[in-house]
Order: structure tokens, then C-alpha cells, then sequence
């Protein structure tokens, strides 16, 4: 009896010695990652600020097969929120608290697991940066008594388990932004009347590969131009090509914006007034980012081949820009229609 007892002490001065060290270990944790994503802040901050598109790039949703995933009604802004239900990872939910646009948001992160309920603070900072945005991804808080116990015999400490994930997440949210900003679509609207109309216009010659660089500060000066003379504009930015030489990489163009009437400009004037004629134009229509413009001009070239619709020699081809980054900061949302006149004048099929 008295070895029962001595062992019996001996096993309460464990436990009680085992409890106080659990009871004094430091629970306070504080895992954050950061990422670099080419991306405008709007874009990256958007993608995170919709909880439905964390399927995509949350770290967690490849890690469990029975993970079921229930929204409310509002997954986007302050007060959104979501949860789950999984055996192999435990419930859990998480509310947006603060959102500041395209800054930050503070978010509450509840978990249920073997070792109870815990509650953790979840945050997001997006910086512009040359390069794009600086994407920060954090939680903090602290752990339960019988969290810390738990964690005592795992082989990897609570902030050991977060970081790798963090960091997946972030890869995965870099790749998911490029993606969704990538996407485009050509599509051929067929043979229409074009109604054309007087506009103002300055007029270059560049290297094929210059034209977009070139084309901004071009559209600022007939821009400025209108502002000072009190010239009011009319529809969207349209670039007429004048000439292009696919051979010698060179291209000669004309930017501007149509008005109401004409306009007549001094003889001295680097912005100059014209007129486009009504006239039968193949259009075509391009959402999506620029770099697949010439995709978007050899389909409606096809399109003229195979259905036998001759291009007018002497009547340019031209773009208008319906939605542009002044409008949209995501290139997937950008609308560019191409018109190119033809020489017949069958009745439009639009």
C-alpha cells in the first residue's frame, strides 16, 4: 500500500507539475505571409473580398474530401461571412469585422476542434508596389489551456502548421488573379452600318510595337485640347489606322473622339477636325485585354475571306474603346469593338 501511495504521489506531482508548465507556456501566436501578385490593388483586393471565390485558392478546400461549405446571404464587404462542416479538419466560420477598400480587412476566425472552440484574428493589408500589390495574409490570438496541451505532443507548434498554408494560399490567390485577369473573348458581330460622324484627332507614325505606349499621350492632348476650347466629345476613344505595314514593323495612326458638329481649329493646331463617313464595316468585338488584339484583327479578317466580303482599300480600319482601365482596373473587363469598311452595300445583318 504505502509503494501505491508513493507512486500515486509521485504521479499527481507529474501532473500537476505538467499542468503548470502547459498553464505558463507562451500562447500567444502570430503567423503572417506576404506576396507579391502582378496585379492592380483593386483586382487582387476584389478577388479577396468575395468569400465565394475562396474556393479557388483557400489552403484548406484541397485539404479535406467531405468539407462542406454553407454562405449566408452576404459574401462580399463588412459583415459577410461563411462556414464549414468537416470530420477530418473540425466546423468552423469566418466574418469580415472591418473592411477597409482596397486596403485591408480585419476578419474573426472561429474553430471547432477536439480541443474546443477557438477564436483567432484574421487580416489582410493590400500596398500598391511597382511591381503590383504587396499582399499580406495574417491571423492572430492565443491559445486555450487545452489547446497548448494538445499541441505539446504534436511534432509541429500551431504557427509550424499555419505558415505552409498561408503560403499556399497566396500562390494559389497569385495564380487564381492572373487567370480571371487573362481571360478574353473574340467574338465576330457580323456586317453593320457604322454611322460615323465629326470628330477631333491628332495623327502618328510609330513602330508597330509603340502604339499602345504612344496612343495614351496622344488621347491626353486631344483630350486637353477639347477641355481648353470647350468642346464637348461624343460616344467612346476610337484609333483610326491610316497605314500599317506589317513588314517594316511601322504604322501610321489618328486618335481621337467624336463631336456633335464640326469643328474647325486653327491652321497652326497639332489636333485637327475630320469627318467619318457613314459606310457597311465588319464588326468585331474583343473583351478582354489588349495583347489579344491581333488575334481579334485576324478573325475579323477571316471573316471577311470566307464570307467574301472585300475590304475597302481606301476606307482605314479602326478600334473603339468601350471599356477601358479608365473604367476597369481588371484587363478581363476591358471592351474593344473593331470595324473594318467594306465595299459592298448589302443590307447590315445586325
Amino acid at each position: 500500500m504505502k509503494i501505491l501511495k508513493y507512486l500515486f504521489f509521485i504521479l499527481l506531482i507529474v501532473f500537476i507539475a505538467g499542468a503548470i508548465y502547459v498553464a505558463t507556456k507562451d500562447g500567444e501566436y502570430q503567423v503572417e505571409e506576404t506576396a507579391i501578385i502582378n496585379a492592380p490593388v483593386s483586382v487582387v483586393f476584389n478577388e479577396v473580398n468575395n468569400f465565394k471565390n475562396w474556393e479557388e485558392w483557400g489552403p484548406w478546400m484541397d485539404d479535406s474530401d467531405d468539407i462542406i461549405v454553407t454562405y449566408t446571404d452576404k459574401t462580399i464587404g463588412e459583415t459577410a461571412s461563411y462556414s464549414w462542416k468537416s470530420d477530418e479538419m473540425g466546423d468552423g466560420s469566418i466574418k469580415n469585422l472591418k473592411v477597409i477598400p482596397e486596403s485591408a480587412i480585419d476578419q474573426e476566425l472561429i474553430f471547432k476542434s477536439p480541443y474546443g472552440e477557438s477564436k483567432s484574428d484574421v487580416y489582410w493589408n493590400f500596398v500598391e508596389v511597382e511591381e503590383g500589390t504587396k499582399v499580406t495574409w495574417g491571423i492572430k490570438g492565443n491559445q486555450s489551456f487545452r489547446e497548448k496541451l494538445g499541441f505539446t505532443f504534436m511534432d509541429q507548434s500551431f504557427s509550424e502548421m499555419i505558415r505552409p498554408m498561408y503560403k499556399e494560399g497566396l500562390e494559389k490567390l497569385n495564380k487564381v488573379v492572373l487567370k480571371k485577369m487573362s481571360a478574353y473573348s473574340v467574338n465576330v458581330d457580323g456586317v453593320t452600318t457604322y454611322g460615323g460622324g465629326f470628330y477631333m484627332y491628332t495623327t502618328t507614325a510609330t513602330k508597330v510595337s509603340q502604339i499602345q505606349s504612344k496612343m495614351e499621350k496622344m488621347f491626353a492632348d486631344v483630350s486637353l485640347y477639347m477641355e481648353k476650347n470647350n468642346i464637348s466629345s461624343m460616344g467612346n476613344p476610337f484609333v483610326l489606322y491610316n497605314k500599317w505595314d506589317e513588314q517594316n514593323n511601322s504604322a501610321i495612326y489618328s486618335t481621337g473622339y467624336f463631336t456633335p458638329s464640326l469643328i474647325i481649329t486653327p491652321a497652326e493646331s497639332t489636333v485637327l477636325n475630320g469627318m467619318m463617313p457613314v459606310q457597311k464595316v465588319i464588326k468585331t468585338t474583343l473583351k478582354g485585354d489588349y495583347r489579344n488584339l491581333k488575334e481579334a484583327w485576324n478573325t475579323a479578317y477571316k471573316y471577311s475571306q470566307d464570307n467574301d466580303l472585300p475590304v475597302h482599300p481606301d476606307s482605314p480600319a479602326f478600334e473603339v474603346y468601350v471599356i477601358t482601365k479608365d473604367k476597369s482596373p481588371n484587363p478581363a473587363d476591358w471592351v474593344t469593338e473593331i470595324y473594318i469598311p467594306l465595299l459592298q452595300t448589302e443590307e447590315p445583318t445586325l
